[in-house]
């Protein structure tokens, strides 16, 4: 895909949802971490429902460590790995106290270092709560650049290094939204919705679904 179709695609997704936004409900820098920690591996929805209750008793890293590990587990046994995301999550916060003063840094190489917290959350934290130019590559990302066209890779990274290239400077801010919310309810995995697909005609997927399952063209 070239730079001006890819322009098309981003810019054909800004039209449709001008003011994108994560669905992880989140109040603070520490609140969205933790959230996108929780998230791997399961689903918005699930983690909202877990941590409404969660935040509510602890909403900093300081709190969240006085909860502990059994505390924190009450809330999150409904998310998938959830044993491993406790002892993650507490580590975190600690080493949050310990080496930045109870603050989320907005530093790559320092959201890195904490205990869970690899690339893709760490995209996530600069993009969301800093208002950085990142590309958080997750599952449905993954798919959309590579069946679209518009960033093909073999591993997260390289998708996330196409779409940094291709996406429009202006777009890129806002881009993480528009993909990983396009990925999620119209560039489905099993079946994509592309007779309602508002970038359809800038997509290279050769076996598009032009007529939803059961209803014959007209």
């Amino acid at each position: 895909m070239s730079a001006a179709q890819a322009a098309r695609f981003v810019e054909a997704l800004a039209v449709a949802n001008p003011a994108p936004k994560t669905e992880l409900d989140f109040t603070s820098p520490y609140t969205l971490l933790v959230a996108v920690a929780l998230s791997a591996q399961a689903t918005d929805v699930s983690v909202n429902k877990a941590t409404a209750t969660l935040f509510a008793e602890a909403a900093t890293p300081e709190a969240m460590v006085a909860l502990g590990e059994e505390g924190l587990a009450r809330h999150i046994r409904s998310i998938g790995l959830w044993k491993g995301k406790a002892k993650n999550v507490i580590a975190l916060s600690q080493q949050l106290i310990e080496k930045h003063g109870g603050a989320v840094p907005p530093d790559r190489a320092a959201l890195e270092a904490l205990p869970g917290v690899g690339r893709k959350t760490a995209n996530v934290v600069l993009n969301v709560a800093f208002g950085e130019e990142a590309m958080a590559v997750d599952t449905h990302i993954f798919r959309l650049g590579n069946r679209t066209g518009l960033a093909p890779g073999k591993t997260p990274r390289e998708v996330e290094d196409g779409l940094m290239k291709r996406v429009p400077g202006s777009l890129l801010r806002d881009a993480h939204h528009w993909l990983i919310l396009h990925g999620r309810y119209i560039c489905k995995a099993r079946l994509p919705e592309c007779w309602h697909c508002v970038a359809r005609e800038a997509c290279n997927y050769g076996d598009k679904v032009l007529w939803p399952p059961g209803r014959a063209a007209k």
